[in-house]
């Protein structure tokens, strides 16, 4: 790995790391070697999921170039899929760092949002969504996978 800017370790017991392990459980979208996409419990828009590296970052500044290169592969993927999956008219991507950048989880992820002209991003106010909107929206974006 890369030299970090930050004097604070990667958090091996961080909500992403967990899920990794299987110790806590997601609604995967997608996983290969290098990636995992699943959804956020906490949407912005309908469709809203997170695309992480299956190996320790804390976020961009101490990645390497291979995991950056594989969770974009991922984000291309997803994003596609996301514009069929909920007749998106565009995507938004987001990716925050250190805690002063927005980052809230220290796990290098991307945030892929399907959007719609006139529609605005819900706020992050910290609410759950609806486990059962969560299945469905995770089942469109699989199927939207599977033709890809």
């Amino acid at each position: 790995m890369s030299q970090a800017l930050s004097a604070v370790p990667y958090d091996r017991d961080n909500i992403f790391a967990k899920m990794l392990r299987g110790e806590v459980p997601c609604h995967k979208l997608y996983e290969d070697t290098d990636t995992l996409a699943f959804m956020d419990i906490m949407p912005r828009a309908d469709g809203h999921c997170l695309v992480i590296p299956k190996t320790p970052a804390r976020n961009l500044l101490d990645a390497t170039p291979e995991q950056l290169a594989a969770c974009l592969r991922t984000v291309q993927r997803l994003s596609r899929a996301a514009m069929v999956a909920f007749g998106a008219e565009g995507i938004t991507i987001q990716q925050f760092n250190e805690r002063a950048g927005g980052q809230v989880v220290f796990h290098l992820h991307y945030h892929v949002l399907p959007r719609h002209i006139g529609v605005s991003l819900k706020p992050h106010t910290g609410q759950m969504e609806n486990p059962d909107v969560l299945k469905a929206n995770a089942d469109k974006l699989r199927a939207a996978l599977a033709t890809l």
